[in-house]
Parts: structure tokens; C-alpha cells; sequence
């Protein structure tokens, strides 16, 4: 089966004759992912939809992430908390300073953001840390991992007069070399992870790839490959064309993380849902968007190169991976809930009572807004698995 996509590009020349409206720039930058797309496409025949997602993405050169650093924001294509001000990042200090605390103010510790972008978070938090606590602040490493040369220079950048407790590292190699005790967290890091695309064929499973002719083509899986065995964890009771994603990548990239903290904390905030909920049979087309300038679409192959292609976090599988890995969830919830929690030693301090700073919460945490749409979930090695997370995650 296939889905033909008839504005897509078929090379990267018709990628540029198509979309002649967006900046020259961008133009360019479809062009190159294209032709970069057909070269493997021509090599393969067809490719799997996380090698399309890596090269439209994270290609080096050309990719979505790559080009340049103007994708969060009014002038961008999407909005994340990061946006609304610096209370998002100031709330998260207060998170991981009480941690520090908690296991006793060890005398050199480790925050490991992961998908650190242009470094206005970390900004946020360090300035936070070195106000409130003096102590943590002098025995800390604030530490990085970005492969991309443009944001990795943009943090240094950005970071420069904070340098004495930066570690911008270009993987996680040389952060894992030398372990230490701490939390590593990422805002709106795992839904950029590259996920495979599935489709209800017949009462079975098959997986979407790109084809030769720009087509989103149905194939079998393999049942003893990781996404078949994925797949078995699904009910049977999906209607045909059913379409939706899995990702198989949650335990690569958490065992990376793992090995840069000696024991500490996880903590994630995205977008998504326990599995119940994400796998909901009524979801029949998934939860795959792209985005630019603001607008939500769902063709992934239109413009490569030029848009962000996304799909939601399944948390309940993201949490079987982490207990593999001796990590078990502690916490999970709403961002709304989760930062009104943080927010109460803020709100005694007189920290709450400018307007911009309440505007900012409401923007954080109202269901309307922000406070619903994304989910916080924190892993431990050294606490049980608490049961009422559990149940949320549909592990109990």
C-alpha cells in the first residue's frame, strides 16, 4: 500500500520550484535535504521513516535543527515554555537545588540538559542556582551535549560570562568518562527523537517508509525485530489504516544519559501521554505534526528541511526502558501541577507578585495554555517505583 503525496518534492530540484514562496533560505535548505533524501532513495530503493526524519531533522549541514537557531519563538515556528520567560527555568533551579539538599549537598555535582538549544534555559537556571544557592552553585558542573556545531557555538555564545561551570560537550562520550552524582532533564527533547511510522493493514501491523517516488509505502515487520516486538504490546482491536508511531530508541538514548550521572535524577517535559491514552482507537491518524511559522500540519514529507516533524512522547514506554536501565518513575503529572508544586516556597518568598512574573505562571500552568498539554516525569535509581505513578503509567 502507499500514500502518494502529490505536492512533495521528487528531487531536490522540484523542491525548489515548488515552494518558491518561503525565504530563499529555506528554499535552499528543502533543496539540499532532498537531494541528500533521493541519494539514499536512489542507494536503497526505499528508506524507514526515523533514516527520512535524520536527514530532514539532523543532517549536519542542512537539516531543520541545523540551519539555524530561530525556531522557538514569536519569529519561529513553535512556542515551548522556554518562550514565556524566565520563571519556567527559574521554577526548574528550585527543583534541582532541593535535590541537591536532599542528598546531602554533595560536594561536586552534575546538571546534564540534554536539547539545550541556544542555552536560554540553562541561562535561566544557572543565574537561578548561583542567587538562591551559593553553596550548590560552587560545587557544580553545568554540562550540555549538542552535535550540532550552530547550537553548540549559540550556547557558548550565549553562555560566555557563566564559562567556569560550563561543559559543552559534542556527545556524550567525554561526559561519561568522568560520572558524577546529579540530574539530567531535557524540555522537549524526546519528541524529536526519530519514531517509525505503523499502519493497521489487514489486521496486522506494517511499517511506512519513503519510497523511491516520494510515496509513504506499507511494508512488513519483522516480528522479532525491535519494532515488532514493540508492536505485540498493542491490542488487537485497531480499526484498518489505523496509523500511529513507536519509537524504538528510548533505552539508547537513556543508557547514554545513565552513564554521564552516577545516580541522581531524570527528569523529562514534553508532550504526550501513558499508552492507554496515546494508543486510544479513536486516534486514527496518530499524533505526527509538523510545524512552521506557527501552523500545525501532518504531511511529514512536504518541504523536508524547512519544518519540524514531531510526534508525542508514549511515557508508559519511555518508563519500561527506564526500568531496564535501574531507573524508576517517581513522578508523573501535568506541567501545571508539577510547577505549582515547585512554585510554593517562590509564592512565601514575595518571588510571585509582579505582573510579568504571574502572567508568565498562568502562560506555565493554566490547562488553557501550557499546563495540560505537556507532561513531567522524574526517574530515580535510589526510590522504589511509587505506586501511584505506576498506575498513571499503566505499569501497575
Amino acid at each position: 500500500m502507499s500514500e502518494n503525496h502529490p505536492n512533495t518534492p521528487q528531487n531536490a530540484d522540484a523542491c525548489s520550484l515548488d515552494y518558491s514562496n518561503p525565504a530563499a533560505a529555506a528554499t535552499s535548505s528543502c533543496a539540499q535535504v532532498c537531494e541528500k533524501i533521493d541519494e539514499a532513495l536512489a542507494k536503497q530503493g526505499s528508506i524507514s521513516f526515523p533514516a527520512f526524519l535524520d536527514i530532514s531533522l539532523y543532517d549536519p549541514d542542512h537539516g531543520y535543527y541545523a540551519k539555524n537557531t530561530n525556531q522557538v519563538g514569536r519569529e519561529g515556528d513553535f512556542y515551548t515554555s522556554v518562550s514565556v520567560g524566565p520563571l519556567f527555568g527559574q521554577l526548574l533551579a528550585r527543583r534541582f537545588i532541593r535535590w541537591w539538599l536532599d542528598q546531602g549537598k554533595p560536594s561536586a555535582w552534575r546538571i546534564l540538559e540534554i536539547g539545550a538549544h541556544d542555552g536560554k534555559l540553562a541561562a535561566d537556571i544557572l543565574q537561578t542556582i548561583a542567587n538562591l544557592a551559593p553553596d550548590a552553585w560552587q560545587s557544580l558542573e553545568y554540562a550540555t551535549v549538542e552535535p550540532l556545531p550552530l547550537l553548540r557555538d549559540a550556547q557558548q555564545q550565549r553562555l560566555s560570562p557563566l564559562a567556569t561551570k560550563l561543559h559543552l560537550a559534542d556527545d556524550f562520550q567525554t561526559l561519561s568518562n568522568h560520572p558524577l552524582p546529579g540530574i539530567a532533564f531535557g524540555n522537549e527533547i524526546l519528541d524529536a527523537l526519530p519514531f517509525h511510522l505503523i499502519r493497521r493493514v489487514e489486521n496486522e501491523w506494517q511499517e511506512l517508509h519513503v519510497s523511491a517516488n516520494w510515496e509513504l509505502i506499507a511494508k512488513p515487520i519483522a516480528p522479532t525485530s525491535a519494532l515488532g516486538l514493540k508492536t505485540t504490546r498493542l491490542e488487537n482491536n485497531f480499526p484498518e489504516n489505523y496509523q500511529t508511531e513507536i519509537r524504538t530508541n528510548y533505552r539508547e538514548f537513556l543508557n547514554q544519559i545513565s552513564n554521564c550521572i552516577s545516580d541522581g535524577l531524570l527528569l523529562f517535559i514534553d508532550y504526550g501521554f501513558a499508552a492507554p491514552e496515546y494508543y486510544d482507537t479513536h486516534r486514527t491518524r496518530g499524533t505526527l505534526r509538523t510545524f512552521s511559522k506557527h501552523q500545525a500540519a501532518e504531511d511529514p514529507l512536504d518541504s523536508p528541511g524547512t519544518r519540524d516533524i514531531t510526534a508525542h512522547v508514549d511515557f508508559t514506554d519511555l518508563a519500561r526502558e527506564a526500568e531496564t536501565l535501574h531507573w524508576h518513575p517517581t513522578h508523573f503529572s501535568n506541567q501545571g501541577s508539577y510547577l505549582t508544586h515547585l512554585s510554593t516556597e517562590m509564592i512565601q518568598d514575595g518571588g510571585m507578585n509582579d505582573p510579568k512574573t504571574i502572567a508568565q505562571f498562568r502562560s506555565l500552568t493554566h490547562p488553557a495554555h501550557l499546563g495540560a498539554s505537556f507532561h513531567v516525569i522524574e526517574f530515580e535509581k535510589s526510590k522504589d517505583p511509587t505506586p501511584q505513578v505506576m498506575h498513571r503509567l499503566a505499569l501497575g
